[in-house]
């Protein structure tokens, strides 16, 4: 125990000395970035606090007051939820305080890209502090609002995503030239062939013969129907709209579909990945960790630099245009004043990691069911798979309002 606290004490001052030295040499312009790597590490220290503080906890009697004392994985489960406390609370408090933040000359927008290493000092005090700290009833509240926060951030993921694929296709469209009309067709049809191909190897693992694999047969078929029904509405002569975006929709949910395929439990006959359930590698589950945090932070990061969901009405990325003729040295001052706005939400942009926070939290613990073996993978279990499904419905629900909403309603503007 003595060791592990020397131990412990030496890398603690080691991390500090390498952030002193790293955070004093963030710019304006890569603040963002440092806020992804700060998120990204506490991913990974959730991760491995999910195997290290378990024995910790278990000798804090504020924490383990139970007359008899519970399994290991609700240790596990409780070390995960504890860090993901700390950084909610760390994104969630500067959000409050960047509320209102629409100019650079704001005293904020100091705090929102500098003073770092009084707030990875702040960060650490939180996290330690919901860890070791945190009555067990105020875990069991935010465990339940973490849930409908990482439904949200799904939500998020999916607006960001057609936001992307639209200003995707009319930036092409608007070069009106046979070679981007060329490549839009390139594109959409290698996006379709892998749908198809992607839906055959779905078949293959995830309905294996000899076995009663409806509910799998039923999550395949419906993204298919999802796949043509995008086909039909987009070329619809009424809604004019584009084969691309319709296409990239359909590769997403059908990768939603193997995502959520996947997430089934190891044991389950239909799990086509079964097989590998006993020699799950370390490698497996850092490539696992791995793709989930990359997720996650670009999701984050699109999301600040998105001008449709961030941006501020005054702000030049909203739509504010430049004057065709400026008449006077006054209009040439407004310019100037224009430019020193904020480019985008900084409150938004960090209720993002918020809710990235509470849904990386979800992940590790498996929507916090985890039990048995599916607790030491991670995004394995049952309410990791309806959440797939269900965002991959969403994903075509709002794809497909998107293009009849400008019918429907056409005296509004979308």
């Amino acid at each position: 125990m003595w060791a592990a606290s020397c131990l412990a004490s030496c890398c603690a001052g080691c991390a500090c000395n390498l952030c002193q030295s790293a955070v004093s040499s963030i710019s304006r312009r890569s603040a963002r970035i440092a806020y992804c790597f700060l998120f990204a590490f506490s991913l990974i220290a959730s991760w491995i606090l999910r195997d290290v503080a378990p024995p910790l906890l278990e000798k804090i009697p504020w924490i383990n007051h139970f007359h008899q004392i519970p399994d290991r994985e609700w240790f596990e489960t409780e070390a995960v939820l504890r860090v993901s406390l700390g950084n909610f609370l760390f994104f969630t408090i500067l959000s409050v305080v960047m509320i209102g933040v629409k100019s650079q000359k704001d005293p904020r927008d100091s705090i929102h890209h500098g003073g770092w290493m009084m707030k990875v000092t702040c960060w650490f005090l939180l996290v330690l502090f919901s860890l070791f700290f945190v009555p067990n009833g105020v875990i069991s509240f935010y465990e339940t609002i973490a849930k409908f926060g990482s439904g949200f951030f799904l939500l998020v993921q999916v607006v960001l995503l057609l936001d992307f694929v639209h200003g995707w296709n009319d930036k092409w469209v608007s070069y009106d030239e046979q070679f981007w009309y060329v490549a839009l067709f390139v594109v959409s049809l290698v996006c379709y062939l892998a749908t198809f191909i992607f839906s055959g190897l779905l078949f293959h693992l995830f309905t294996p013969s000899g076995h009663d694999c409806g509910l799998n047969t039923f999550f395949i078929v419906m993204t298919l129907i999802f796949v043509f029904v995008f086909l039909i509405v987009a070329l619809h002569p009424t809604v004019g709209g584009s084969i691309l975006p319709a296409s990239v929709i359909s590769v997403y949910c059908t990768y939603l579909c193997y995502s959520a395929l996947a997430s089934e439990p190891r044991d389950y006959e239909c799990n086509g990945l079964h097989k590998h359930s006993k020699a799950v590698s370390t490698g497996t589950l850092t490539l696992g960790l791995l793709t989930t945090v990359l997720s996650v932070v670009y999701s984050a990061v699109r999301a600040g630099s998105s001008t449709t969901l961030l941006s501020p009405p005054s702000s030049p990325r909203a739509g504010a245009g430049k004057p065709l003729l400026p008449l006077d040295k006054l209009e040439e001052g407004e310019e100037n004043e224009k430019a020193k706005l904020v480019s985008y939400s900084y409150a938004f942009f960090h209720i993002i990691f918020s809710l990235a926070s509470m849904y990386s939290a979800m992940l590790l613990t498996g929507w916090s069911t985890s039990v048995g073996e599916s607790g030491k993978l991670i995004d394995v279990g049952w309410p990791s798979v309806w959440v797939r499904v269900m965002t991959s419905w969403a994903t075509a629900g709002l794809y497909i309002w998107s293009l009849l909403a400008p019918i429907l309603f056409p005296e509004r503007e979308f």
